[in-house]
């Protein structure tokens, strides 16, 4: 981790304060080097309401996932992105959050999440990443900097990009199902 020194002066004197170095807004750690799965991927995160964020309960139709952190300006242009896309083509997939946070965060991560459905007339599916995921070795990879990643019908990876992802580069993964 990289660390800054900021020297602060008092009335008494001066301290040297050795605080961590801010990281640039939106940056997000390389893409991880595990390979996409060539099968269906498995998954069972924790739905933040009544509707299952799962494989099972989401296969038969196309799936937008943005792995994102809900205190980070990335995540929240992320989830505006996804929230545009779902009242532009409502039909044309799923569209879910899933919070790479503890889940002592859940509160902040439910009004987060419903503060981008309440815009849309198709609200986004929520959920908390499981403890693989929060560790980096969830069935998506290392997803802990924001990710997003688009499944076909049957489960299947057909994009996988970190950092915020444009409306119009989803759209065409999408389109090109």
């Amino acid at each position: 981790m990289r660390r800054a020194t900021l020297s602060a002066c008092v009335a008494f004197g001066c301290a040297c304060v050795t605080v961590p170095a801010k990281e640039p807004i939106g940056r997000t750690p390389p893409p991880s080097e595990a390979p996409i799965p060539k099968g269906p991927v498995s998954f069972d995160f924790d739905s933040l309401d009544d509707r299952s964020v799962s494989a099972p309960a989401l296969r038969g139709k196309p799936l937008v996932l943005a792995f994102v952190r809900s205190d980070t300006l990335a995540g929240q242009a992320q989830a505006d992105i996804l929230t545009k896309l779902a009242e532009a083509e409502p039909h044309a997939a799923r569209y879910a959050v899933v919070a790479v946070e503890p889940a002592d965060r859940r509160e902040l991560v439910e009004g987060f999440v419903r503060f981008f459905t309440d815009k849309t007339r198709t609200p986004l599916l929520g959920a908390m990443a499981d403890a693989a995921t929060l560790k980096g070795d969830g069935p998506f990879g290392d997803v802990r900097g924001l990710t997003v990643v688009v499944l076909d019908a049957t489960g299947r990876i057909v994009m996988r990009r970190t950092g915020v992802v444009p409306g119009i580069e989803i759209a065409r993964a999408l389109s090109a199902m």
